[in-house]
């Protein structure tokens, strides 16, 4: 994990204990006060939210449990770290949050039909909703502020749960003020919408999260920031095949880069590797797999039946062998148009620092070629099957500078 995540993880677990044991505090007061108050003065839509309040204390405990697990270091049974533990804790949040709305909603039911047992609410109740309203609002500021800070979608889930249980209370309160103004069936319909509040809010929650334990991928805008990453990369020519899938509050990305088709193994390593850290750079990123491309290869494969190397260089290095020679290396570039052939020669060198020296090396070279004279190459073409084959001769003169000596290495291809 990039030290930025570990960093950003940290901080986020820190806001989550902080935030969440302030709820617990809260929720547990107003629990109390809602059911033991809501009991006495006969409102069934004060229990109903006493309910709900304690549904957020478990929910609050829920959240302390997944906050410590996910931030565990990946191990061998969670090779990407523990992070969806905060995104499972969210689908049970919203199947907590959908049975208490439903039970709600039972209870509610089973009141409206008998209508004639409805007891009068008396004004405390009134009293409890207003105060419970005022609580929760200003815990939902507080909650939603700190999650948005540290970026968590569990917590801004269960900031928004707290403001469900303010708008719940707004709506108690009003069943109260009907219920005293002599409309008692005000109170049961308050508490079967606070019961569809609760359980829509918790299918809300459960359905998003379900969604990021099935993969869901970074929206449009992060997508083409994260692609607008790669693309600023040095060697990058295009990105395709690019996708990506939430991992909790994280992303990883995996994406195919096009680089010049004739570069070392060891450049495009380096180009990936570039491309790479680059979009480790985006704090929503936990990791990135890039694969290298020498072409698109969501449009064009090379052709299935081409030689492996190990026979190319067998028969590269018997043709030669007629000319006395060997191959010093052998490219190879498999392409889409077929096999492209390179064979090095070994360096024909000259120890003399003047221009008589100069002369035997090119006289060395001329040799050289007249030795590969004797190569059918045309022939080595077909029977490799190759698109191109190129032959390179080289060679080392060094070029007095004063006491010093400077290498300069140059060549002469031949082309089939």
């Amino acid at each position: 994990m990039p030290s930025a995540a570990i960093t950003e993880t940290a901080e986020k677990q820190r806001v989550a204990r902080k935030s969440t044991f302030a709820s617990i505090a809260v929720n547990t007061v107003l629990m109390t006060l809602q059911i033991i108050v809501g009991t006495i003065a006969h409102s069934q839509a004060l229990v109903a939210d006493g309910v709900h309040s304690l549904a957020d204390l478990i929910s609050d405990f829920v959240v302390l449990i997944a906050n410590r697990h996910s931030a565990a270091k990946p191990d061998a049974d969670h090779n990407y770290g523990h992070s969806r533990y905060e995104t499972v804790a969210s689908l049970f949040l919203g199947a907590l949050l959908i049975s208490v709305g439903v039970g709600m909603l039972w209870r509610a039911g089973t009141r409206l039909a008998d209508l004639q047992n409805i007891p009068a609410v008396h004004i405390s109740a009134l009293a409890v909703a207003v105060l419970v309203l005022v609580s929760k609002e200003a815990l939902f500021r507080y909650m939603l502020r700190e999650a948005k800070r540290v970026r968590s979608a569990m917590l801004v889930a269960n900031a928004w749960h707290a403001r469900s249980d303010a708008a719940s209370s707004l709506v108690v309160g009003i069943g109260v003020i009907g219920s005293l103004a002599g409309v008692r069936l005000l109170d049961p319909i308050a508490a079967a919408i606070v019961g569809f509040m609760v359980a829509r809010m918790g299918w809300t929650f459960g359905w998003d999260a379900l969604q990021d334990l099935s993969d869901r991928a970074l929206d449009e805008t992060a997508a083409a920031d994260m692609r607008a990453l790669l693309m600023a990369t040095p060697g990058v020519r295009d990105v395709h095949e690019m996708r990506t899938r939430k991992m909790g509050d994280f992303a990883l990305v995996d994406a195919h880069i096009l680089v010049d088709p004739l570069i070392s193994v060891s450049e495009g390593h380096y180009i990936a590797e570039s491309a790479r850290l680059r979009v480790l750079s985006d704090k929503r990123v936990l990791d990135a797999l890039i694969h290298v491309d020498p072409e698109n290869d969501a449009l064009a494969h090379p052709p299935v039946d081409l030689p492996p190397r190990e026979r190319v260089v067998d028969e590269v290095n018997a043709a030669l062998a007629a000319g006395g020679l060997r191959a010093a290396a052998v490219n190879l570039h498999y392409l889409s148009t077929g096999l492209d052939v390179e064979v090095v020669l070994p360096a024909a060198s000259s120890g003399e620092s003047s221009v008589a020296g100069a002369a035997e090396a090119a006289g060395l070279l001329e040799n050289e070629a007249q030795s590969l004279d004797r190569v059918d190459l045309e022939a080595l073409k077909r029977r490799l099957g190759a698109r191109k084959l190129d032959v390179l001769l080289q060679w080392d003169i060094s070029v007095a500078q004063g006491d010093s000596a400077a290498p300069v290495t140059a060549a002469t291809g031949y082309r089939t």
